[in-house]
């Protein structure tokens, strides 16, 4: 199933083909249904099967991840700069003014109150020529600066290998529910050839443009929700850099169906570009 949940009345995003919307789900979601959500497992090397998950996720502590933001329309994203969020083109609509979106930043737990920062948004910037397949970025403008470190992006294939963490706030386990504290999960690299070696979907990926990362044997995952949320990993400085976007998958956590996230490194010029125009 692609990962795609839309709102009643609201069609899905332009162009996405009705063979991926019917086989397949985008991975976000509306309010009130499954939001953002990860099977978490302690880390182990990408040479190792994955061990039964602890469904549910390791949770995050408060601080850990600062850069994390979820959005209002049910997908999570990244600070690129104090007052931009990166997130994932499928998870928006078309480029231009929008006030719609209010992003929450500054805590791991949805309902504390304490130290939470909402903002709402001022424009929205899809990916020029996303159509459904691969391209699958965009960035939100917010109508003032969150004070909290942001996220670099790898502009290099660099870092496109080994162990990544993501992390997200949604169901635990494919339909589940939204979770109150921000999950975290380590999932290694899949090459292009492996991953599309399993077949259906995953025949068409978008190399270049799309990173998988998973278990064969699945258990961990990111879910419906997590669209637009970082893949992360550390630099040769010890420093987060973030590597993909979540964007789609066949289910979750499915043996031999890994996640598929947006090939930041391919982008950053154009993501550079875009920013430098809000």
């Amino acid at each position: 199933m692609l990962r795609l949940h839309v709102s009643p009345g609201r069609p899905p995003t332009e162009g996405i083909t009705l063979k991926r919307l019917l086989t397949a789900l985008k991975r976000c979601a509306v309010l009130g249904a499954a939001a953002l959500a990860i099977a978490s497992l302690q880390p182990v090397t990408a040479a190792q099967a994955a061990p039964s998950p602890v469904v549910g996720g390791t949770r995050a502590a408060q601080g850990e991840f600062p850069f994390m933001v979820r959005l209002s329309m049910g997908c999570g994203g990244a600070l690129y700069t104090q007052q931009i969020v990166l997130t994932a083109a499928h998870c928006v609509g078309a480029s231009g003014n929008n006030t719609g979106i209010t992003a929450t930043a500054g805590v791991v737990d949805l309902q504390s109150t304490s130290g939470r920062v909402q903002v709402r948004s001022t424009k929205v910037l899809r990916a020029p020529g996303y159509n459904g397949t691969g391209k699958d970025w965009a960035l939100i403008k917010l109508a003032q600066p969150i004070n909290l470190p942001t996220l670099k992006i790898a502009t290099t294939t660099q870092y496109n290998t080994g162990d990544f963490t993501v992390a997200g706030w949604g169901a635990n386990r494919e339909g589940g529910a939204q979770q109150r504290y921000l999950l975290k999960a380590t999932v290694p690299f899949v090459s292009d050839a492996a991953c599309k070696a399993y077949g259906g979907l995953y025949s068409g990926l978008v190399a270049n443009e799309e990173i998988c990362a998973g278990f064969d044997a699945g258990g961990v995952d990111t879910c419906q929700g997590d669209s637009g949320g970082p893949m992360f990993r550390k630099d040769n400085a010890g420093a987060w850099v973030q590597v993909g976007i979540v964007s789609w998958g066949e289910g979750c956590a499915r043996p031999e169906a890994p996640g598929v996230y947006t090939e930041v490194s391919t982008f950053a010029s154009a993501i550079a570009s875009a920013a430098s125009t809000l």
